[in-house]
């Protein structure tokens, strides 16, 4: 079963003075781009959270964000009291004031506030690891709900170039004979003599130019070959699209063949329903 690249995937959990979430968002991209939000207290662990995303995910354009909400009486920032004395000081010597009003002042300016750093506690960290991991099943299972509306819709557009595959094979017969009575016209036209063994020599050896038999068998082939991949247990939409590649090659040789404007017609079909494949096979893990 295929997968989209397009994804969301959001995890809460709450600790006695903490709330964590983790949130994951994900567009199609060729390659894994993971761009990584979280407080800096807990960079330390980013390379650790990255490798698990990248595991899970494969592919795509990724936001992964993690939020850490304080519910509690527990706090990391303290007012630096030495900075915001001598603040208060300067501001003083400036202009008199209230203290009041010269402390709001000074709590404004830089370093006013100091930050302890903390180390992760290992319980908190695997409180982190297991919204993750919730946050990435959700996220995969958007992905496999998205990947099964694009396989209907692949399918329905192999049938259609199926159909339209039987119909040239119908017309392919009027088709040659079109072409053989076009040659042989323009040959009386000429009003002249000919042999009529080098003619008919000539008449094969341009027919065959014009041949789509090879180009019909080999379409057959890759459209058979799309509607199995599809199928198969994993997501691998770079093989599709070579796929499609190969399917697109068939068609526009048939188009270039083709000197008969009812077949010309049926390739200008197919190459809508493919380019349509090719549109949604972007996002395609």
């Amino acid at each position: 079963m295929i997968q989209s690249m397009t994804g969301f995937g959001k995890h809460t959990i709450q600790l006695p003075a903490k709330k964590v979430t983790v949130e994951l968002k994900s567009l199609n991209s060729k390659s894994l781009d993971l761009n990584a939000r979280m407080p800096s207290a807990y960079r330390a662990k980013e390379l650790e959270l990255r490798k698990v995303i990248a595991k899970s995910l494969v592919r795509g354009k990724v936001d992964f964000g993690l939020y850490v909400e304080y519910t509690g009486d527990e706090t990391s920032a303290q007012v630096n009291e030495g900075v915001v004395r001598q603040y208060m000081r300067q501001l003083k010597s400036i202009a008199d004031g209230e203290d009041l009003k010269l402390l709001e002042m000074a709590l404004r300016l830089p370093d006013a506030m100091k930050t302890e750093r903390e180390d992760i506690d290992e319980e908190e960290y695997k409180v982190i690891q297991s919204a993750l991991k919730e946050a990435l099943v959700e996220i995969n299972n958007f992905r496999s709900e998205e990947g099964s509306v694009l396989e209907i819709d692949f399918l329905q557009r192999i049938k259609n170039l199926e159909a339209l595959l039987e119909q040239v094979k119908a017309i392919d017969p009027e088709r040659q004979a079109t072409i053989r009575g076009r040659l042989e016209k323009a040959v009386s036209d000429l009003k002249t003599e000919v042999d009529e063994n080098r003619f008919e020599q000539e008449l094969i050896y341009y027919l065959e130019k014009y041949d789509i038999t090879e180009e019909k068998v080999r379409l057959a082939n890759h459209l058979d070959y799309f509607s199995k991949t599809i199928k198969s247990s994993d997501s691998n939409g770079k093989k599709l699209g070579f796929i499609s590649q190969e399917i697109g090659r068939e068609i526009n040789t048939i188009g270039s063949k083709a000197n008969f404007a009812p077949l010309q017609k049926l390739v200008v079909q197919m190459k809508d329903e493919l380019e349509k494949i090719k549109e949604q096979m972007l996002n395609v893990l």
